[in-house]
């Protein structure tokens, strides 16, 4: 902007000592404001809570001190070198004779459509109020979620078999999975199968799970997420047990991976907990977003509970401690100890043989001796009954909780299933049940939490700062109206390419504050001092625009063609960092056609002649002679 409006002076017939003056002391003001404007925009980044500040932090140190040290190199270095590097006497090159006449013809063409436009001003109203539904309703409506997954040539499949499922059939089910892998996914590089993982925490004979690579995105014809949806697919052809794929996420503080969408119920009755979850599983599947839904507490542990029948014990002569220890040795696979052989230790176990211990009639098999050196069967001692139980009792903030998991239907994202959930929480749960999200549904929610204060802060702190710049309350409030057009541009594009609102488009539209209100500060600084000059606010606002239009469209095409690459998504890594790009393009290119004609517009219903102007003359004109009073 210094460049280009020192060089205006250049063309005036100044010399360039002077119009390196000029030109600088003219767009000085301009440029500080926007400096700072966007620099401020950063400001609730850094103090944003969780990780998503620690995510952002040195993106947002690293522009807004690239901002300001740029605005202190244009205001000092880029005059010297003007003065420097510019001929003594100006001669318009080759260049300029060429490509001139097309500015010129724009300038012309856009000072004809301004003057038309301001005939009907008051469309800006309704064009203003457009924007602000248009991005209601598709803000609404589009899909979030916490960030696009990213293809990392990888997926995991996890594996559930029934609870008490032996190792032996667990470790069969896995091993058909991977053949399954290996032969219809053509693409995979390796398959690694872990058969009841033990450093997983559960270690349960029942669990399994197989990782897969995939050779490079470039030497395959299907994305991940293709892939992972066909495996799915053909998931259900293996019946023994439960199983889905994991992908990793892009964003995830916790890294043990687990499906998308995770829902904490709370109770202190656990009956009612246990009541309540076949009804919220049904109405889970149900659902056309959700598919593979899961809970971690289950009822379907099987249990023989033994009870003694201490009377009839007491009248055959035994103690029931002599039972007890006839059950543990002959179950409880207890080490006795060691013995040594060639060389090598071994441990002693005691335990009955597997033909022996896998029905519950054996127990008939058992015998414990009494006092009087007879044998009796445990069977005419005992009585047992079947049941179930929850392999394990988990609790959330010291609450008894259940989490009910669930992967997403293809197209739909995170949001969509939290969504499902609230819904249907409303509809199961009553007030004695508190909820909770955990896992990647958490993250994606304090994301959201987090930027949308960031967002409104940003907002806030503009505002203030354009109004101790200006020394108005007004003249802010007609720049910030460009901040509604370029939010609306920017979930138009989202909307258009297909993108969704995660955290990498919303700080992208934090960003597009800054960065679009550069327009309303080039064109309101410069109706201001036309105005001061004597003109009328209509007069002042066509002139400052039309002298603007130049300086706004190089500003505005640089940063939109520097976020091009994002956009366009280059690189094999670079799907999360598409929205961002896709928003800041479309935000600049959408609210840069608009401000042309709408800040002109909002200039001329909402500019006041500045209150302080007398008092400004009157401290600049010349001091008159005081009278002198003598004792």
């Amino acid at each position: 902007m210094v460049t280009e409006n020192i060089y205006k002076k250049l063309e005036g017939g100044m010399n360039k000592y002077q119009a390196a003056l000029e030109g600088s002391k003219e767009i000085f003001f301009a440029v500080i404001s926007t400096s700072v404007t966007l620099a401020v925009v950063f400001l609730p980044i850094l103090f944003l809570q969780g990780f998503t500040g620690r995510l952002f932090t040195e993106f947002g140190v690293v522009v807004a001190g690239a901002v300001l040290v740029s605005a202190f190199v244009s205001l000092t270095l880029t005059p010297v070198l003007s003065v420097k590097l510019t001929r003594s006497h100006h001669k318009h090159s080759w260049f300029y004779n060429v490509t001139e006449p097309f500015f010129a013809g724009m300038e012309n063409g856009y000072s004809r459509w301004l003057n038309s436009f301001m005939g009907v001003r008051w469309v800006a109203l309704v064009i203003i109020g457009l924007c602000f539904v248009a991005a209601y309703f598709i803000g609404t409506n589009i899909q979030s979620e916490l960030a696009p997954m990213e293809d990392r040539n990888q997926f995991r499949i996890s594996l559930t078999a029934p609870e008490g499922t032996a190792y032996d059939y667990m470790d069969t089910y896995v091993k058909e999975v991977v053949d399954f892998v290996m032969d219809t996914v053509p693409e995979y590089r390796t398959a690694l199968s872990v058969t009841a993982p033990g450093f997983t925490g559960s270690g349960s004979v029942n669990t399994g799970f197989v990782r897969v690579t995939l050779v490079d995105p470039s030497e395959r014809d299907y994305s991940q997420q293709e892939i992972v949806d066909r495996v799915n697919r053909n998931l259900k052809n293996y019946p023994q047990g439960r199983a889905f794929t994991l992908q990793e996420q892009t964003i995830s503080v916790d890294r043990r991976g687990g499906l998308p969408v995770a829902f904490v119920i709370q109770n202190n009755d656990f009956e009612k907990l246990r009541a309540v979850l076949p009804k919220f599983l049904e109405k889970a599947n149900s659902s056309p977003v959700l598919q593979t839904v899961d809970v971690d507490l289950k009822f379907n542990k099987p249990e023989l509970k033994v009870s003694i029948n201490r009377l009839k014990a007491t009248q055959l002569g035994v103690s029931v401690q002599d039972i007890s220890q006839t059950l543990q040795l002959a179950y409880s696979n207890l080490r006795f100890g060691y013995f040594t052989r060639e060389g090598k230790q071994y441990q002693v176990i005691g335990q009955v043989s597997r033909i022996n211990r896998d029905d519950p009639a054996d127990l008939k098999s058992l015998y414990v001796r009494t006092r009087n050196g007879t044998l009796v069967s445990i069977d005419n001692l005992v009585s047992i009954e079947e049941s179930t139980t929850p392999p394990t009792l988990y609790h959330f903030n010291r609450f008894k909780s259940a989490t009910i998991s669930a992967g997403l239907a293809p197209g739909k994202t995170v949001g969509d299933g939290i969504k499902v959930m609230e819904e249907i929480k409303a509809e199961l749960l009553d007030d004695t049940f508190t909820t909770a999200l955990t896992g990647t549904s958490r993250d994606f929610a304090e994301s959201a939490g987090n930027t949308s204060f960031a967002f409104i802060l940003a907002l806030i702190l503009i505002y203030l700062i354009l109004a101790a710049q200006f020394e108005s309350f007004v003249d802010p409030l007609t720049i910030m109206f460009t901040v509604p057009l370029a939010i609306c541009g920017a979930l138009i594009s989202l909307y258009v390419f297909g993108q969704t609102l995660n955290i990498f488009s919303q700080i992208g539209m934090i960003m597009l504050i800054g960065l679009v209100t550069k327009n309303g500060i080039l064109i309101v600084e410069f109706a201001n001092q036309k105005r001061e000059e004597g003109m009328s606010s209509m007069e002042a606002v066509l002139t400052a625009s039309r002298m603007r239009l130049r300086p706004i469209l190089m500003t505005s095409l640089a940063m939109a063609l520097g976020s091009l690459p994002l956009a366009l998504s280059l690189g094999a890594a670079s799907t999360s960092r598409q929205p961002l790009g896709i928003v800041i393009v479309g935000g600049i290119l959408f609210s840069l056609v608009l401000t042309l004609f709408v800040i002109p517009a909002m200039y001329t219903y909402l500019s006041r002649k500045r209150a302080h102007l007398e008092f400004d003359k009157m401290i600049a004109a010349p001091a008159k002679d005081e009278m002198v009073y003598e004792a």
